[in-house]
């Protein structure tokens, strides 16, 4: 177990349409509801696009509210329904509670997020909805009775990377201007190497080159009848793994997850020891000035040096140098008897001045040893 004063988050971000379920899930019932096939809706929409020089989101999001007059009215409450009918993939529906447990039992607090090019009102509809910290996807505005009038929000494979920012600095809102504060990564929220993306197709490459490029996990899912799509991305180094998009209990997929856990447990120990360095030499450092980090560091040479002519250089930095502080006058004459390059050389007349003059007045055992060497 983590001992540490915060959280230690490990996000796990999704795309959805056949990543966590095996078609888009307009085309589970909704594109049906029009009296439209899909492949004629979506070859239809795509020319719409096309023709008009219009994102293929908005495309979609427009037939879908014309396609709708006299069928039905597009509201929250009528995609939320469609959306409960969408299918997911085997073991989806208990995969967050173990994926949630096993993380809790290593000390981390797993939080799951849903970065989607679909609709973020039917994923809401969805059994599973309640497990997501925050679920971005493309919306709808609803006009004051409910109805859909106009896009609010249209997410598509570029702008998708956006909200990966926004879970690395807790700026989770779509309009919370924090995301483009400058913080260090000590106090990110979610470091990219704690961040786990899962794909299923070129739409989500942008987001696992993000994760993958600074420290995190991108893994591209897969069904049964083809790996050619994840086999491409990760010849091209767009993900790092692969595994069959079978939710399941002790399927790859879970298997690969509780070993990016157990390896976040182990990582975030040694990063917590080296921030927690970082910050005592911060603080120690903080009420020093440039001269005192310059005398430490002359001190520190001099206990290194490895030759007489490197030594010879760094006493003459030294002796250019009047105010040291007792502690370090200590251990420069420590250094004087310990160090052979120092301790063999004292007479010469360069590090014999030197070693005078720091020693006037100091009464310890190695003051005394020095000026005895000096002496014999």
């Amino acid at each position: 177990m983590i001992d540490n004063e915060k959280d230690i988050v490990l996000a796990i971000c999704y795309d959805f349409d056949k990543t966590l379920s095996p078609d888009d899930m307009q085309a589970q019932g909704f594109i049906q509801s029009l009296g439209q096939k899909v492949k004629e809706f979506w070859a239809e929409s795509n020319k719409l696009a096309s023709d008009n020089d219009m994102d293929q989101n908005l495309a979609w999001m427009y037939k879908m509210a014309k396609e709708s007059r006299g069928k039905h009215i597009i509201n929250t409450r009528t995609l939320k329904e469609y959306g409960s009918k969408v299918i997911l993939y085997p073991g989806v529906d208990t995969w967050f509670d173990r994926i949630n447990k096993y993380g809790k039992e290593k000390g981390i607090l797993v939080e799951h997020y849903i970065i989607s090019s679909g609709l973020k009102e039917m994923i809401e509809g969805t059994e599973v909805a309640k497990y997501f910290k925050k679920i971005y996807a493309s919306s709808f505005y609803y006009d004051e009775d409910g109805v859909a009038v106009w896009p609010a929000q249209c997410i598509n494979y570029t702008n998708k990377t956006q909200f990966l920012f926004r879970i690395k600095k807790g700026a989770l809102e779509v309009n919370d201007a924090k995301v483009n504060d400058y913080l260090s990564e000590d106090k990110t929220r979610v470091p990219f190497r704690n961040m786990v993306y899962i794909g299923d197709s070129d739409t989500d490459v942008p987001c696992m080159k993000l994760v993958s490029i600074n420290g995190g996990y991108s893994i591209g899912v897969h069904g049964k009848e083809s790996k050619n799509k994840v086999f491409k991305m990760i010849e091209e180094k767009r993900i790092k793994y692969f595994a069959e998009a079978d939710y399941n209990e002790g399927s790859e997929l879970e298997i690969l997850l509780k070993n990016i856990i157990d390896r976040t447990a182990l990582n975030e120990m040694l990063e917590i020891k080296n921030f927690k360095c970082v910050e005592e030499m911060t603080i120690e450092r903080k009420n020093k000035d440039k001269e005192f980090i310059k005398k430490e560091d002359l001190i520190d040479k001099l206990n290194d040096s490895s030759s007489f002519s490197e030594t010879h250089e760094i006493i003459s930095l030294m002796s250019a140098i009047n105010n040291w502080e007792y502690n370090q006058i200590k251990r420069i004459l420590e250094i004087g008897t310990l160090n052979s390059q120092v301790k063999y050389i004292l007479k010469d007349i360069d590090i014999m001045k030197f070693y005078k003059k720091i020693s006037n007045g100091i009464d310890d055992e190695y003051a005394k040893k020095i000026n005895k060497l000096i002496k014999s």
